[in-house]
């Protein structure tokens, strides 16, 4: 497939080339229609208007901004009710541009009312629940068989797309038996029933493959394949399971659980087929890239007419408007130049250089503190062992010094009784005081009796 962008050809023109409207346009309207997916949007409706040619124009807007929408005939009248002027809706739309205004636009192909909007944040309130979970990691979802040798379909009788399912297995691979596990796809305790039989399967082992679908419908229509009960089940099957619910357009929780999700039913039926796979598929999308292709030309030729037969001026009025809007145009393009966005690499290359240069050497710094640390761990050693050594020491003199070091050489110590102070002179002595004799090996109460006193100079 041609990968190149639609404005290769615009650009490649060069600088002073003159390019038509319509092209520029055309590719325009073409990036847009690739680079934007189907999209709900949602607003307030104004300006709405319904051609004799059955196609709906209106606008959706909210408090800050709004967009012209279109939606044909052939989708419009599949929807379940009519537009006016105030309602809250939601639409499901591509993003496009209506070429010969140059005007973006969205392509609307449903719509619905505001209401059903909570359905679909209960969707991603579970959908982010069970994905925190680890339930829908890549790593856990295991490879479909090349060849199986039997096939298990979870889904109800009566759907069609069963029979979808069973024709296109009896058309690709007829060789291989189908089972089916009945379940219902629609209305209340859906979603334990379908868990039920996906645990069936599993346990029974009687399958190599096993394919949970239905057909389209809306997010209510859907909503059995959206609760937590299934996905469980889906996630714990010792069986791969493929899901095809709804059309290309639908998620579900089951196919972010399952380990491989297909478009449709019938796209399920032809991933568990051995048969022509790729080019089946292959086949398949280029079909369905010609048809969209086909029907969005047809569309924009239909609405090109209705505007056409709404909008009659004059010539001169309608040339002067277009020169007027190729003006706008030629500014806008001529300021969305290149020349920004180099600048702003060649910016950015340059501060990562300088960013890269002056980054710190952490190696360095890291060496430096870690001598620092040994430095300090051998510093506060040093001083540790002096401190003991000047405790050994002054315990040492205090030892000497020791009044009962004394007391061991032979001496006593006098104290007074009553006040308990050291009696130094003779004269203190008189009969009958009391006092307490301190020896060597223990102390003991005296009373004098008959007193002498005797001055020496010494002993």
């Amino acid at each position: 497939m041609n990968s190149e962008s639609p404005f290769s050809s615009v650009a490649g023109a060069g600088g002073d080339a003159v390019v038509p409207v319509s092209v520029l346009n055309r590719a325009i309207g073409t990036m847009l229609e690739r680079t934007f997916p189907l999209v709900w949007v949602s607003g307030e409706v104004s300006n709405f208007t319904r051609a004799a040619s059955g196609h709906w124009y209106f606008s959706i807007k909210d408090a800050q901004a709004q967009m012209r929408c279109v939606m044909f005939r052939g989708r419009a009248q599949y929807a379940e009710f009519t537009p006016r002027e105030g309602d809250k809706i939601e639409v499901r739309a591509l993003v496009t541009m209506y070429e010969p205004r140059g005007e973006l636009q969205l392509n609307v192909e449903a719509v619905r009312r505001t209401g059903q909007g909570r359905l679909y944040e209960a969707f991603l309130r579970l959908k982010a629940q069970l994905e925190a979970e680890g339930l829908f990691d890549a790593q856990r979802k295991r490879a479909l068989p090349a060849h199986p040798r039997s096939i298990g379909i979870v889904t109800s009788l009566q759907a069609a797309a069963l029979r979808d399912v069973l024709t296109t297995l009896a058309r690709r691979a007829p060789h291989i038996p189908v089972i089916v596990y009945p379940a219902p796809v629609q209305g209340t305790g859906v979603g334990a029933k379908l868990a039920t039989m996906v645990e069936t399967a599993s346990r029974r082992r009687e399958v190599d493959v096993l394919i949970v679908c239905r057909g389209g419908g809306s997010i209510e229509d859907l909503w059995a394949f959206n609760e937590e009960v299934l996905a469980r089940a889906i996630a714990a099957s010792e069986v791969p399971v493929v899901s095809g619910v709804g059309h290309e357009t639908d998620f579900t929780i089951a196919d972010f659980a399952a380990d491989v999700r297909a478009p449709t039913p019938t796209g399920a039926a032809e991933l568990v087929s051995p048969q022509r796979v790729l080019l089946l598929r292959d086949l398949d999308h280029r079909h369905a890239s010609l048809a969209r292709g086909f029907g969005r030309m047809m569309e924009r030729r239909a609405q090109q007419l209705d505007w056409l037969a709404r909008r009659l001026v004059s010539p001169a009025e309608r040339l002067a408007r277009q020169r007027t809007h190729l003006q706008q145009l030629c500014l806008r393009l001529a300021s969305a130049g290149a020349r920004p966005v180099r600048d702003a690499r060649a910016h950015f290359s340059l501060v990562q250089m300088r960013w890269q240069r002056w980054r710190p050497d952490l190696s360095q710094h890291r060496a430096t503190v870690n001598g620092l640390d040994e430095r300090l761990e051998r510093a506060l050693l040093r001083q540790h062992e002096r401190h003991v050594a000047r405790v050994e020491t002054l315990a040492a003199r205090l030892e000497v010094l020791s009044p009962r070091r004394t007391l061991e050489r032979g001496y006593a110590a006098l104290l007074d009784a009553q006040s308990g102070r050291a009696v130094r002179a003779p004269s203190a002595l008189k009969p009958g005081r009391r006092m307490t004799l301190h020896l060597a090996e223990g102390s003991a109460d005296i009373a004098l009796s008959d007193v002498q006193p005797r001055l020496t100079d010494g002993f």
